[in-house]
Formats: C-alpha cells, sequence, structure tokens
C-alpha cells in the first residue's frame, strides 16, 4: 500500500501486478469501492484480474479504508479529483474503471469532469447513479428520509448502522456469519466523518449530466434484488447511456460483488474482454 497526495489529503492505493502491466502493456482495472466500505470488497475480484494477468488498482476514498478523514472534500467532484490525481501519480493509462455503488458515481463524474482521460472502459457495478435519492424531476431510488435516518445513525450508533447495513442490506444469499463479519469489519473501518459526510452527499448529489459526457464502451452490472440502488435507477442509466451493455444477477441485492461470486465474476471478466 502506498499514499498519494490530493489536495493535502493521504489517498491510499493499493496496487496489484504493476509488473505485469510494465511488461506486457495489459489494461489497469481501477477499482473504486461504495459507501461506507472500502478497496478491500473487492478482494475475490482482484485475485481473478491478477491471475488473469491485470494490472489492479483499489482505492481507498478519503475518510475511509486506510485513507486520511479530514473534515471536507466528501463531494463528488473532490472524490473524483482524488481519483485524477491517483491516476496521474501512478502514470495509469488504457484504464478500466469499474465503480461500486457511490464509487460508480464518482466514476461518472470523474468522466465528465476530466473527459474519460486515460479511461478505455467504465464498469459500472450497482452503480448509485444519477441521483441515489428521489426528487420531484426523478421519481427512482430511495427516499431522501431513509439516508437521514441512516446519518443520525451514524451520529450515535455507527457500529451497529455498519451491521444492519450488512445483514438487512447487502446480501439476497445466504452467507456465513463469518462473510458477513468481515463485511461489517470493513464497513466499521471508516471514519464517522466520511461515513456521514459521504452519505449526505449520496442523499443531495445530482449527476444527470455526468451521464451524457461518456466516450467509452459502458457495462452496468446490477442485482435485480437490490434494494438500495433499485432496477429503475439503472433501468435510466441504461437508457440514457448511449450504446451501454446490461447485465443483470436475478438472485443479487446490492452486494453484487459477492452475492452470486461466480456469476458476477464472469460478468465483470466479460465486460473487461468484451
Amino acid at each position: 500500500m502506498i499514499h498519494i497526495n490530493s489536495s493535502g489529503v493521504k489517498i491510499a492505493v493499493n496496487e496489484y501486478n504493476r509488473e505485469c502491466s510494465q511488461r506486457c502493456g495489459v489494461d489497469t482495472v481501477l477499482l473504486l469501492h461504495g459507501w461506507p466500505l472500502s478497496h478491500l470488497i473487492f478482494e475475490y475480484q482482484i485475485n481473478l484480474l491478477v491471475e488473469l494477468g491485470y494490472h489492479v488498482v483499489g482505492v481507498d476514498f478519503r475518510g475511509f479504508g486506510a485513507s486520511d478523514s479530514p473534515a471536507f472534500g466528501y463531494d463528488y467532484n473532490q472524490m473524483a479529483y482524488d481519483v485524477h490525481n491517483v491516476i496521474k501519480a501512478l502514470g495509469l493509462s488504457k484504464i478500466a474503471l469499474a465503480g461500486f455503488s457511490m464509487g460508480g458515481a464518482v466514476a461518472l463524474r470523474y468522466m465528465r469532469l476530466f473527459k474519460g482521460l486515460r479511461v478505455k472502459k467504465l464498469i459500472l457495478l450497482a452503480a448509485a447513479a444519477p441521483r441515489f435519492t428521489k426528487s420531484e424531476t426523478f421519481p427512482y431510488g430511495i427516499d431522501g428520509r431513509d439516508v437521514d435516518a441512516m446519518i443520525e445513525k451514524a451520529n450515535n450508533d455507527r457500529p451497529e448502522l455498519c451491521r444492519n447495513f450488512v445483514d438487512e442490506k447487502l446480501f439476497a444469499q445466504q452467507h456465513s456469519r463469518s462473510v458477513k463479519s468481515w463485511f461489517t469489519g470493513i464497513a466499521q473501518s471508516a471514519s464517522g466523518i466520511g461515513t456521514i459526510k459521504a452519505a449526505v452527499s449520496l442523499r443531495d448529489e445530482d449527476g444527470r449530466d455526468d451521464l451524457k459526457c461518456i466516450n467509452v464502451p459502458v457495462y452496468i452490472i446490477r442485482g435485480e434484488k437490490d434494494t438500495v440502488v433499485p432496477v429503475s435507477v439503472t433501468d435510466f442509466q441504461h437508457r440514457n447511456i448511449k450504446g451501454s451493455t446490461l447485465f443483470s444477477l436475478k438472485n443479487s441485492a446490492h452486494g453484487i460483488i459477492y452475492d452470486e461470486l461466480e456469476n458476477f465474476n464472469n460478468f465483470f471478466v466479460k465486460s473487461l474482454v468484451n
């Protein structure tokens, strides 16, 4: 793990297989996690991608994982700038940019702000975009009051918020207590500040303009039992991103990266090689 300075904040970055990238020129897969997690959620994708010869980079957003936790900068613009600074510092090119949940929204904002610089394809994984919550002009997503309740819970019992999120929202399939404890531990590793302020961004940000700025192939992977990012949201993505390809996991909830692990990994690799 290394730390990269972004606007005075240390962003934790984990690289895998960089020597293969330099020798073989294979694509880099840049992984952006969701709220309130870290890059560690991608363990079973990283293992596979390294085996397949990809250079893999996992980023922890500010306030999450091993990154610094400043009191500011949890809007999508700043987080997209953080991603840009990582790409510049590592000299990445031919990137497959993959964002899960909030990470998908930040990936889309990166595509707009930086005109898709160095990105070869975009993979949206249960992406909380273009909006996470409903509005008068966006009748999809979840009720903003539900996010208010999560913010309130984070203010007085964040460990319980993390446990509830994993136990009640992340999975549709039965998984071992150990797996759920692992995901809960990742969520609890976030800072309180990052958990709360990123949740505010999830509630309030509107990325509809981001969808108009995509200039690379886009692959959307979703879970049909997802109640965090409902299928109505990913349907909107698919309709409004020209030429996008949609893959659905019939028996997965929001945690598509693990709920049907083998099926998800098959779709993910297909997105990379198509």
